[in-house]
């Protein structure tokens, strides 16, 4: 029989998330190790607004975004949150770069947030964490699924 000395019969799995990145109206994408992926996300306006399918539902959150340095087949993807002055989120959703268009060698992109108190909304602001990673967790694959993961995405009623 030979033993491999250093070796066990039972896997080592750890799932760690990354700590949340500060936000902001313009961004570094950073993957899960915090390290800055070369891709710049900006808000670029915001305004409320009734939504045009259904304005019956009141004023939405309408604003338009940027992704500086992704490319257009694969990109990162940022959280998006409407704030009131204290920046509290009164409703987040993920924006993909993938998403977007391409308009003068830029993805820009648009899109909608339905808050509970469109009225208290101050401003949108982008969490620079890259939610595109959908990494195998322990419970998935023990043997492979360890290591760092995107931050939980951020929600209603977080301090950002």
């Amino acid at each position: 029989m030979l033993a491999l000395s250093g070796c066990s019969s039972l896997w080592n799995c750890t799932d760690t998330a990354a700590e949340r990145g500060e936000a902001g109206v313009r961004v570094q994408v950073e993957d899960v190790s915090g390290r800055p992926l070369g891709v710049t996300a900006e808000v670029v306006d915001w305004r409320l607004e009734p939504h045009p399918q259904v304005p019956s539902e009141g004023d939405h959150v309408s604003f338009r975004y940027r992704f500086d340095g992704a490319d257009e087949g694969f990109g990162p993807a940022v959280d998006a949150c409407a704030v009131d002055e204290e920046r509290v989120a009164l409703g987040c959703q993920t924006v993909h770069s993938s998403e977007a268009f391409e308009r003068g060698g830029v993805l820009t992109g648009d899109s909608r947030l339905a808050v509970e108190h469109p009225e208290r909304v101050a401003g949108v602001l982008l969490v620079p964490n890259d939610q595109s990673y959908v990494g195998r967790t322990c419970e998935e694959d023990l043997k492979d699924g360890g290591g760092p993961h995107p931050p939980e995405p951020a929600t209603l009623g977080d301090q950002l």
